[in-house]
């Protein structure tokens, strides 16, 4: 592979896709337990959290792959397994069986709140190394995340 020489030290380029990389498997991790929760959401809210979800899910599914693409430009690859993801992800997908569709709410929120807090760590690495690019991208998946949160937030109350 051919040397990477875009204006980013190579340790900072590599720090910031490492933090990318946290950030992908975050949301891969979420992507499928929302995925799995729309499948399986049953009782009175069923319509209501099945559709919420579908539109979760497609809305990670895009930014899965601009996480990916902006790794794969930084001259860093992308996880490739089901492993890698898990050894990466900070958030747990220990579901034996569909929980409640209040509890899956809650779950939820709680997983968009952790996927925050370590999209905002890559942020500052993204800035600190003067990657506007990879720092645009990392405030826009905090913005989609607060606001899902938000949404998860009053379905619980």
């Amino acid at each position: 592979m051919s040397t990477v020489d875009i204006g980013i030290a190579e340790k900072a380029r590599i720090s910031v896709a490492e933090a990318l990389n946290n950030t992908l498997a975050d949301t891969y991790t979420l992507y499928m337990k929302t995925h799995a929760y729309h499948w399986n959401v049953t009782g009175p809210q069923f319509h209501t959290l099945h559709v919420m979800f579908e539109e979760q899910y497609n809305e990670m599914w895009t930014a899965l792959d601009e996480i990916a693409e902006r790794v794969r430009a930084l001259g860093v690859f992308a996880p490739t397994s089901g492993k890698q993801f898990s050894e990466l992800t900070a958030l747990d997908n220990d579901d034996a069986s569909p929980p409640s569709g209040t509890t899956m709410v809650e779950r939820l929120l709680s997983d968009h709140e952790t996927l925050i807090k370590r999209a905002r760590d890559g942020l500052a690495i993204a800035e600190e190394a003067g990657d506007a690019a990879s720092a645009d991208l990392l405030t826009v998946r905090i913005q989609t995340h607060e606001k899902t949160a938000w949404m998860l937030r009053a379905m619980a109350q």
